[in-house]
Protein backbone atom coordinates (compact mmCIF):
# COMPACT_ATOMS: atom_id res chain seq x y z
CA UNK A 1 0.00 0.00 0.00
CA UNK A 2 1.08 3.77 -0.75
CA UNK A 3 1.55 5.75 1.56
CA UNK A 4 -0.54 8.76 0.28
CA UNK A 5 -3.89 10.12 1.77
CA UNK A 6 -5.55 8.98 -1.03
CA UNK A 7 -4.13 5.69 -1.65
CA UNK A 8 -4.92 4.84 2.03
CA UNK A 9 -8.89 6.49 1.17
CA UNK A 10 -9.38 4.14 -1.75
CA UNK A 11 -8.52 1.44 0.63
CA UNK A 12 -11.71 1.55 2.38
CA UNK A 13 -13.92 0.82 -0.12
CA UNK A 14 -18.08 0.40 -0.58
CA UNK A 15 -17.78 -3.41 0.98
CA UNK A 16 -15.35 -2.68 3.93
CA UNK A 17 -16.49 -2.91 7.72
CA UNK A 18 -14.18 0.03 9.59
CA UNK A 19 -13.72 -1.48 13.43
CA UNK A 20 -12.90 1.34 15.47
CA UNK A 21 -11.47 0.30 18.79
CA UNK A 22 -10.44 1.97 22.11
CA UNK A 23 -7.81 0.09 24.01
CA UNK A 24 -7.35 -0.21 27.67
CA UNK A 25 -5.12 -1.99 29.77
CA UNK A 26 -7.81 -5.46 30.46
CA UNK A 27 -11.04 -4.51 28.32
CA UNK A 28 -11.25 -3.17 25.02
CA UNK A 29 -14.63 -1.71 23.38
CA UNK A 30 -15.51 -1.64 19.57
CA UNK A 31 -17.95 0.02 16.85
CA UNK A 32 -18.46 -0.82 14.14
CA UNK A 33 -19.32 1.40 10.64
CA UNK A 34 -19.73 1.49 7.15
CA UNK A 35 -17.03 3.72 4.89
CA UNK A 36 -19.46 6.26 4.87
CA UNK A 37 -19.12 6.12 9.06
CA UNK A 38 -22.89 5.16 9.53
CA UNK A 39 -22.70 2.86 12.42
CA UNK A 40 -23.44 -0.82 12.01
CA UNK A 41 -23.55 -1.78 15.91
CA UNK A 42 -26.54 -0.68 17.83
CA UNK A 43 -23.76 -0.13 20.63
CA UNK A 44 -20.36 -0.86 21.70
CA UNK A 45 -19.05 -3.84 22.21
CA UNK A 46 -17.10 -4.52 24.94
CA UNK A 47 -14.59 -7.57 25.03
CA UNK A 48 -11.41 -8.85 27.33
CA UNK A 49 -7.37 -8.60 26.22
CA UNK A 50 -7.70 -12.95 26.84
CA UNK A 51 -7.95 -15.87 24.31
CA UNK A 52 -11.52 -15.84 25.25
CA UNK A 53 -12.33 -12.12 24.75
CA UNK A 54 -10.75 -12.07 21.00
CA UNK A 55 -13.06 -15.74 19.88
CA UNK A 56 -15.79 -13.37 20.96
CA UNK A 57 -14.49 -10.59 19.42
CA UNK A 58 -14.45 -12.01 16.10
CA UNK A 59 -18.05 -13.94 16.42
CA UNK A 60 -19.19 -10.33 16.94
CA UNK A 61 -17.52 -8.56 14.07
CA UNK A 62 -18.30 -11.52 11.90
CA UNK A 63 -21.94 -11.29 12.58
CA UNK A 64 -21.87 -7.57 12.09
CA UNK A 65 -20.28 -8.04 8.27
CA UNK A 66 -23.19 -10.78 7.72
CA UNK A 67 -25.70 -8.75 9.02
CA UNK A 68 -24.14 -5.33 6.82
CA UNK A 69 -23.39 -7.39 3.63
CA UNK A 70 -19.83 -6.70 3.33
CA UNK A 71 -17.01 -8.48 2.26
CA UNK A 72 -14.04 -6.41 4.33
CA UNK A 73 -12.76 -5.78 7.37
CA UNK A 74 -10.70 -2.84 8.76
CA UNK A 75 -10.07 -2.51 12.38
CA UNK A 76 -8.46 0.57 13.58
CA UNK A 77 -6.69 1.26 17.18
CA UNK A 78 -5.04 3.60 19.02
CA UNK A 79 -1.36 1.95 20.25
CA UNK A 80 -1.82 2.51 23.85
CA UNK A 81 1.16 1.24 25.14
CA UNK A 82 2.19 -2.54 24.96
CA UNK A 83 -2.20 -3.48 25.42
CA UNK A 84 -2.82 -3.23 21.61
CA UNK A 85 -0.35 -6.13 20.99
CA UNK A 86 -1.73 -9.21 21.02
CA UNK A 87 -4.88 -7.80 19.52
CA UNK A 88 -2.95 -7.17 16.75
CA UNK A 89 -1.24 -10.19 16.56
CA UNK A 90 -4.61 -12.45 16.59
CA UNK A 91 -6.70 -10.43 14.15
CA UNK A 92 -3.35 -10.46 11.38
CA UNK A 93 -3.43 -14.48 12.38
CA UNK A 94 -7.31 -14.24 11.12
CA UNK A 95 -6.72 -11.96 8.09
CA UNK A 96 -8.02 -8.99 9.08
CA UNK A 97 -6.55 -5.65 8.40
CA UNK A 98 -5.16 -3.85 10.81
CA UNK A 99 -4.21 -0.02 10.81
CA UNK A 100 -3.05 2.28 13.67
CA UNK A 101 -4.51 6.05 14.19
CA UNK A 102 -2.04 8.60 16.29
CA UNK A 103 -2.95 9.62 19.68
CA UNK A 104 -2.94 12.84 18.88
CA UNK A 105 -5.12 12.62 15.78
CA UNK A 106 -7.82 11.08 18.26
CA UNK A 107 -7.49 13.67 20.60
CA UNK A 108 -7.47 16.49 18.13
CA UNK A 109 -11.05 14.95 16.67
CA UNK A 110 -12.74 14.17 19.76
CA UNK A 111 -14.39 17.64 19.45
CA UNK A 112 -15.67 17.61 16.08
CA UNK A 113 -19.08 15.31 17.33
CA UNK A 114 -20.16 16.59 20.23
CA UNK A 115 -17.92 19.87 20.82
CA UNK A 116 -17.15 18.89 24.19
CA UNK A 117 -13.89 17.32 25.54
CA UNK A 118 -15.20 14.44 27.12
CA UNK A 119 -13.89 11.17 26.72
CA UNK A 120 -14.78 7.56 27.62
CA UNK A 121 -14.92 4.21 25.83
CA UNK A 122 -17.93 4.80 23.50
CA UNK A 123 -16.53 7.99 21.77
CA UNK A 124 -12.90 7.19 21.45
CA UNK A 125 -13.69 3.88 18.65
CA UNK A 126 -16.36 6.24 16.73
CA UNK A 127 -13.46 8.99 16.42
CA UNK A 128 -10.77 6.31 15.61
CA UNK A 129 -13.27 4.38 12.79
CA UNK A 130 -13.63 8.07 11.53
CA UNK A 131 -9.47 8.74 11.06
CA UNK A 132 -9.64 5.64 9.40
CA UNK A 133 -12.19 6.21 6.47
CA UNK A 134 -10.71 10.11 6.11
CA UNK A 135 -6.95 7.38 5.59
CA UNK A 136 -5.41 9.61 8.49
CA UNK A 137 -4.06 6.08 9.73
CA UNK A 138 -0.55 4.37 9.11
CA UNK A 139 0.39 0.26 9.24
CA UNK A 140 1.69 -1.15 12.19
CA UNK A 141 5.35 -2.56 11.89
CA UNK A 142 6.16 -5.32 14.19
CA UNK A 143 9.88 -6.11 13.48
CA UNK A 144 11.11 -9.79 13.63
CA UNK A 145 14.21 -11.57 13.52
CA UNK A 146 17.57 -9.57 14.73
CA UNK A 147 15.38 -6.68 13.88
CA UNK A 148 13.27 -7.62 17.01
CA UNK A 149 15.91 -8.38 18.96
CA UNK A 150 17.99 -5.08 18.40
CA UNK A 151 14.25 -2.96 19.31
CA UNK A 152 13.81 -4.95 22.45
CA UNK A 153 17.57 -5.29 23.76
CA UNK A 154 17.83 -1.79 22.96
CA UNK A 155 15.17 -0.74 24.86
CA UNK A 156 16.55 -3.03 27.77
CA UNK A 157 19.95 -1.26 27.31
CA UNK A 158 18.61 2.24 27.63
CA UNK A 159 16.69 0.74 30.54
CA UNK A 160 19.70 -0.76 32.50
CA UNK A 161 21.95 2.48 31.21
CA UNK A 162 19.03 4.98 33.06
CA UNK A 163 19.00 2.36 36.09
CA UNK A 164 22.88 2.46 36.56
CA UNK A 165 22.40 6.87 36.29
CA UNK A 166 19.77 6.35 39.43
CA UNK A 167 22.50 4.17 41.26
CA UNK A 168 25.20 6.83 40.68
CA UNK A 169 23.44 9.60 41.84
CA UNK A 170 22.90 7.68 45.14
CA UNK A 171 26.36 7.26 45.13
CA UNK A 172 27.06 10.96 44.67
CA UNK A 173 24.63 11.76 47.60
CA UNK A 174 26.05 9.01 49.53
CA UNK A 175 29.55 10.83 49.28
CA UNK A 176 27.83 14.23 49.93
CA UNK A 177 27.08 13.12 53.20
CA UNK A 178 29.43 10.73 54.19
CA UNK A 179 32.77 11.32 52.79
CA UNK A 180 32.60 14.52 50.44
CA UNK A 181 36.58 14.43 49.98
CA UNK A 182 36.63 10.89 48.03
CA UNK A 183 35.58 12.56 45.13
CA UNK A 184 39.12 14.98 45.29
CA UNK A 185 40.99 11.17 44.83
CA UNK A 186 38.79 9.70 42.30
CA UNK A 187 36.35 12.05 39.95
CA UNK A 188 33.91 8.89 39.23
CA UNK A 189 32.08 7.55 41.74
CA UNK A 190 32.50 4.08 40.17
CA UNK A 191 36.19 4.42 39.43
CA UNK A 192 37.31 0.91 39.83
CA UNK A 193 40.05 0.90 42.45
CA UNK A 194 38.13 3.04 44.45
CA UNK A 195 35.70 0.73 44.68
CA UNK A 196 37.42 -1.93 45.49
CA UNK A 197 38.25 -0.10 48.69
CA UNK A 198 34.90 1.34 49.27
CA UNK A 199 33.95 -2.72 49.80
CA UNK A 200 36.58 -3.46 52.50
CA UNK A 201 36.23 -0.04 54.02
CA UNK A 202 33.47 1.87 53.05
CA UNK A 203 33.88 4.51 56.04
CA UNK A 204 36.87 7.35 56.26
CA UNK A 205 37.20 5.71 59.94
CA UNK A 206 37.34 2.46 57.94
CA UNK A 207 40.17 3.50 55.61
CA UNK A 208 42.28 4.96 58.21
CA UNK A 209 41.75 1.35 60.27
CA UNK A 210 43.05 -0.35 56.90
CA UNK A 211 46.11 2.32 56.29
CA UNK A 212 48.27 2.61 53.33
CA UNK A 213 49.39 -0.96 53.28
CA UNK A 214 46.39 -2.53 53.27
CA UNK A 215 44.92 -0.28 50.76
CA UNK A 216 48.13 -1.46 48.79
CA UNK A 217 47.34 -5.23 49.32
CA UNK A 218 43.70 -4.96 48.45
CA UNK A 219 44.94 -3.77 44.82
CA UNK A 220 48.20 -6.43 44.38
CA UNK A 221 45.66 -9.07 45.26
CA UNK A 222 43.59 -7.73 42.65
CA UNK A 223 46.80 -7.66 40.16
CA UNK A 224 45.51 -4.05 39.19
CA UNK A 225 48.59 -1.58 38.03
CA UNK A 226 48.78 1.35 37.93
CA UNK A 227 47.54 2.12 41.67
CA UNK A 228 49.97 2.33 43.69
CA UNK A 229 51.62 4.09 47.38
CA UNK A 230 50.60 7.22 46.10
CA UNK A 231 47.30 7.07 45.59
CA UNK A 232 46.14 5.40 49.01
CA UNK A 233 48.58 7.87 51.16
CA UNK A 234 46.30 10.53 49.11
CA UNK A 235 42.99 8.51 50.25
CA UNK A 236 43.99 7.96 54.04
CA UNK A 237 44.87 11.63 54.61
CA UNK A 238 41.68 12.61 53.23
CA UNK A 239 39.88 10.19 55.74
CA UNK A 240 41.73 11.61 58.56
CA UNK A 241 40.66 15.18 56.96
CA UNK A 242 36.91 14.30 56.25
CA UNK A 243 33.76 16.24 57.35
CA UNK A 244 31.56 13.53 56.87
CA UNK A 245 28.82 12.81 59.02
CA UNK A 246 29.76 10.32 62.07
CA UNK A 247 26.56 8.91 63.02
CA UNK A 248 24.45 6.21 62.31
CA UNK A 249 27.66 4.51 61.13
CA UNK A 250 26.11 1.17 60.67
CA UNK A 251 23.17 2.04 58.39
CA UNK A 252 25.65 4.19 55.82
CA UNK A 253 27.48 1.30 55.59
CA UNK A 254 24.70 -1.21 54.86
CA UNK A 255 23.27 1.86 52.09
CA UNK A 256 26.85 1.96 50.38
CA UNK A 257 26.67 -1.68 50.22
CA UNK A 258 23.36 -2.07 48.66
CA UNK A 259 24.06 0.80 46.07
CA UNK A 260 27.35 -0.87 45.19
CA UNK A 261 25.48 -4.08 45.00
CA UNK A 262 22.76 -2.70 42.36
CA UNK A 263 25.45 -1.08 40.53
CA UNK A 264 27.52 -4.09 40.14
CA UNK A 265 24.11 -6.15 39.12
CA UNK A 266 23.24 -3.44 36.34
CA UNK A 267 26.84 -3.40 35.28
CA UNK A 268 26.91 -7.08 34.89
CA UNK A 269 23.66 -6.90 32.70
CA UNK A 270 24.67 -3.99 30.45
CA UNK A 271 27.29 -5.95 29.49
CA UNK A 272 25.51 -9.29 28.63
CA UNK A 273 22.80 -7.02 26.80
CA UNK A 274 25.85 -5.05 24.92
CA UNK A 275 27.38 -8.46 23.79
CA UNK A 276 24.33 -9.49 22.42
CA UNK A 277 23.50 -6.25 20.45
CA UNK A 278 26.69 -6.11 18.87
CA UNK A 279 26.25 -9.20 17.77
CA UNK A 280 22.94 -9.05 16.23
CA UNK A 281 24.02 -5.90 14.28
CA UNK A 282 26.17 -7.86 11.97
CA UNK A 283 23.24 -9.81 11.42
CA UNK A 284 21.78 -6.84 9.43
CA UNK A 285 22.59 -6.50 5.99
CA UNK A 286 25.56 -4.24 4.71
CA UNK A 287 25.71 -3.04 8.80
CA UNK A 288 29.44 -3.91 8.77
CA UNK A 289 29.52 -1.21 5.75
CA UNK A 290 28.17 1.23 8.01
CA UNK A 291 30.34 0.21 11.06
CA UNK A 292 33.29 1.43 8.40
CA UNK A 293 31.75 4.64 8.36
CA UNK A 294 34.66 6.90 10.54
CA UNK A 295 32.77 8.60 13.70
CA UNK A 296 30.23 5.65 13.35
CA UNK A 297 29.88 2.77 16.00
CA UNK A 298 27.81 -0.07 17.29
CA UNK A 299 25.65 2.66 19.48
CA UNK A 300 24.49 4.30 16.27
CA UNK A 301 23.95 1.52 14.31
CA UNK A 302 21.97 -0.65 16.97
CA UNK A 303 20.02 2.30 17.62
CA UNK A 304 19.09 3.45 14.20
CA UNK A 305 18.28 -0.12 13.14
CA UNK A 306 16.45 -1.17 16.81
CA UNK A 307 14.38 2.34 15.98
CA UNK A 308 13.71 1.66 12.01
CA UNK A 309 13.84 -1.42 11.66
CA UNK A 310 14.02 -3.18 8.13
CA UNK A 311 15.18 -0.04 5.38
CA UNK A 312 13.64 -1.62 2.73
CA UNK A 313 9.67 -0.69 4.18
CA UNK A 314 10.28 2.53 2.97
CA UNK A 315 10.14 3.95 0.13
CA UNK A 316 12.33 7.25 0.37
CA UNK A 317 14.54 8.40 3.16
CA UNK A 318 12.58 10.94 4.29
CA UNK A 319 10.16 8.63 5.23
CA UNK A 320 12.79 7.91 7.92
CA UNK A 321 13.30 11.55 8.67
CA UNK A 322 10.22 12.42 9.48
CA UNK A 323 9.99 9.25 11.72
CA UNK A 324 12.65 10.74 13.68
CA UNK A 325 10.97 13.86 14.32
CA UNK A 326 13.66 15.79 11.84
CA UNK A 327 10.76 16.87 9.18
CA UNK A 328 11.62 20.48 8.73
CA UNK A 329 8.42 22.09 8.95
CA UNK A 330 7.15 26.25 9.08
CA UNK A 331 4.93 28.08 10.82
CA UNK A 332 3.23 30.97 8.33
CA UNK A 333 0.10 32.69 7.83
CA UNK A 334 -0.41 35.38 5.37
CA UNK A 335 2.21 38.00 5.43
CA UNK A 336 3.93 36.42 8.59
CA UNK A 337 6.71 33.97 7.74
CA UNK A 338 7.63 31.93 10.31
CA UNK A 339 11.15 30.48 11.18
CA UNK A 340 11.40 26.43 10.14
CA UNK A 341 12.57 23.90 12.14
CA UNK A 342 11.82 20.77 12.88
CA UNK A 343 8.73 18.91 13.99
CA UNK A 344 9.72 16.44 16.68
CA UNK A 345 6.98 14.43 16.33
CA UNK A 346 7.91 11.38 15.99
CA UNK A 347 10.28 8.59 17.68
CA UNK A 348 12.19 10.38 20.42
CA UNK A 349 15.11 7.86 20.83
CA UNK A 350 15.74 7.80 17.41
CA UNK A 351 16.56 11.62 17.10
CA UNK A 352 18.03 11.02 19.89
CA UNK A 353 20.63 8.08 18.67
CA UNK A 354 20.45 10.53 15.29
CA UNK A 355 21.94 13.61 17.08
CA UNK A 356 24.71 11.28 19.21
CA UNK A 357 25.74 10.42 15.81
CA UNK A 358 25.79 13.85 14.19
CA UNK A 359 28.28 14.56 17.18
CA UNK A 360 30.19 12.04 16.55
CA UNK A 361 30.21 12.16 13.31
CA UNK A 362 31.52 15.81 12.67
CA UNK A 363 34.47 15.28 15.72
CA UNK A 364 35.59 12.07 14.20
CA UNK A 365 34.90 12.23 9.88
CA UNK A 366 36.74 14.56 8.02
CA UNK A 367 33.83 14.70 5.15
CA UNK A 368 30.85 15.01 7.87
CA UNK A 369 33.45 17.97 9.88
CA UNK A 370 33.45 19.66 6.12
CA UNK A 371 29.43 19.49 5.61
CA UNK A 372 29.27 20.90 9.18
CA UNK A 373 31.67 23.71 8.89
CA UNK A 374 29.71 24.20 5.04
CA UNK A 375 26.14 24.66 6.63
CA UNK A 376 27.41 27.17 9.53
CA UNK A 377 29.47 29.78 7.08
CA UNK A 378 27.81 29.18 3.78
CA UNK A 379 27.34 32.81 2.38
CA UNK A 380 23.63 31.97 1.77
CA UNK A 381 21.52 31.28 4.75
CA UNK A 382 23.95 30.13 6.97
CA UNK A 383 22.80 27.79 9.82
CA UNK A 384 23.81 27.88 13.73
CA UNK A 385 25.44 25.02 14.89
CA UNK A 386 22.48 22.80 16.25
CA UNK A 387 20.55 23.62 13.16
CA UNK A 388 23.49 22.64 11.55
CA UNK A 389 23.78 18.89 13.55
CA UNK A 390 19.96 18.53 12.75
CA UNK A 391 20.83 18.60 9.37
CA UNK A 392 23.92 16.39 9.70
CA UNK A 393 22.02 13.75 11.23
CA UNK A 394 19.13 14.20 8.34
CA UNK A 395 22.55 13.42 6.13
CA UNK A 396 23.59 10.36 8.26
CA UNK A 397 20.04 9.32 7.39
CA UNK A 398 20.70 9.70 3.52
CA UNK A 399 23.35 7.60 3.51
CA UNK A 400 22.72 4.95 5.52
CA UNK A 401 19.59 4.64 3.59
CA UNK A 402 21.39 4.43 0.05
CA UNK A 403 24.39 2.14 1.17
CA UNK A 404 21.58 -0.17 2.91
CA UNK A 405 19.37 -0.07 -0.15
CA UNK A 406 22.48 -0.42 -2.56
CA UNK A 407 24.75 -2.56 -0.60
CA UNK A 408 27.30 -0.11 -1.47
CA UNK A 409 30.31 0.87 0.45
CA UNK A 410 31.10 3.97 2.33
CA UNK A 411 31.87 6.80 -0.33
CA UNK A 412 33.77 10.14 0.82
CA UNK A 413 34.25 11.91 -2.06
CA UNK A 414 30.49 11.12 -3.09
CA UNK A 415 29.27 12.72 0.52
CA UNK A 416 31.32 15.85 -0.19
CA UNK A 417 29.57 16.21 -3.80
CA UNK A 418 26.63 16.72 -2.35
CA UNK A 419 27.76 20.19 -0.95
CA UNK A 420 26.55 22.70 -2.79
CA UNK A 421 28.90 25.22 -3.39
CA UNK A 422 27.38 28.18 -5.65
CA UNK A 423 30.76 30.54 -5.51
CA UNK A 424 32.01 27.49 -7.19
CA UNK A 425 29.21 26.98 -9.73
CA UNK A 426 29.08 30.66 -11.20
CA UNK A 427 33.29 30.31 -11.99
Amino acid sequence: MNNTQNDKIAQVTNDTMVIGIDIGSEKHWARAFDNRGMELSKKAFGFNNTAEGFVGFEAWYENQRRMAGLKRIMVGLEPTGHYWFNLNQFLAENGVCVVLVAPQHVKHSKELDDNTQRKDDLKDPRVIAKLVTEGRYFLPYRPSGAYADLRDGFNRRCGIVESMTRVKNRLHRWFSINFPEYLHAYGSVTAKTGLMVLKRAPLPKDIIELGVEGIEKIWRDAKIHGAGKKRATTLVALAEQSIGEKTANEAARLELWQLLEDYDHFAHQFEVIEEMLERKVHEIPCADNLLAIPGIGYFTVMGFFAEVGAIDRFDDPKQIQKLAGLAVVENSSGKRKGLPGISRRGRNRLRWVLFQAAMSAVRNNQEFRAIHQYFTTRKDNPLKKMQSLMAVAGKIIRVFYGMVRTGAAYDPERLLRDIRRPEKDAA
